[in-house]
């Protein structure tokens, strides 16, 4: 993959770039995005992409995100070795993680280590971070809130909402926001019932968008699975905008 270099994106360039890391002795590597023309500190968003991992497609999304305003880390949740390369792989990869909620934590809260070291790199406002993620990051990302994870915002894009140990959403240190698709059959009514009986049994501060008309992977251009996982342009402009609106709020603050 070519992930050095540029990434295009509404007339603009972004850089992204490779990131090493380890965790317990293992290599890791994400992908750092930005855009170097901005030289004053911006905020930074971890970003958890879905089962496929990093990949260019990712490094596309964290670049629609990025835009000028934030730097985006995506986050290695498998390890630099693992690199699905279809459905069947990443599926496996996925179940691995999500097998080990613990892990699924520690893998994140890593990216998130891994993008703060990037402060003396680039124009990076290290004490201003949030985490974003997308279908099975989306769960990840909730996971991490769940954990006490020290960030200003924590954002899923149709992520997985369960979890196997509700009680720790008492952990949680900042705002929540779950943009769900209303029609979404990777996420079952059951699973979002059982998140709201989750937050409402927390202090947490949180919120959840559910977009009628919308399925799995709404914000991805190359979901293509009619009714099961599909791109919804109108749907993903809105959700891109509530998280926007989270993030001026949470990042205004001193």
């Amino acid at each position: 993959m070519a992930l050095a270099g540029t990434v295009g994106f509404a007339e603009a360039a972004v850089v992204a770039k490779p990131v090493a890391y380890e965790i317990d002795g293992e290599a890791f590597e994400g992908t750092l995005v930005y855009d170097d023309a901005v030289t004053t500190p911006r905020p930074g968003l971890v970003m958890v992409p879905n089962w496929l991992g990093v990949t260019d497609r990712a490094a596309e999304k964290a670049a629609r995100a990025a835009s000028d305003k934030y730097v985006v880390f995506v986050a290695d949740l498998y390890g630099k070795a693992v690199r699905p390369s279809n459905a069947d792989e990443a599926k496996a990869a996925a179940s691995s993680v999500r097998a080990d909620r613990p892990l699924m934590r520690k893998r994140t809260q890593a990216a998130v280590d891994a993008l703060k070291w990037q402060a003396g790199h680039v124009a990076l406002h290290s004490r201003k971070l949030a985490a974003i993620g997308f279908c099975f990051g989306g769960g990840a990302v909730l996971e991490l809130a769940r954990s006490g994870a020290d960030l200003s915002a924590f954002v899923s894009f149709h992520g997985n909402l369960d979890t196997p140990n509700p009680a720790d959403a008492q952990n949680i240190k900042a705002p929540v926001l779950v943009l769900h698709g209303a029609n979404d059959p990777s996420v079952p009514q059951q699973q979002v019932d059982g998140f709201i009986a989750e937050m409402k049994a927390s202090s947490a501060d949180w919120q959840l968008v559910s977009y009628g008309g919308a399925v799995h992977s709404f914000t991805d251009p190359y979901a293509k699975v009619p009714g099961r996982n599909e791109y919804h342009p109108v749907v993903a402009a809105r959700a891109f905008q509530a998280m926007n609106a989270l993030l001026d709020e949470v990042f205004a603050q001193p």
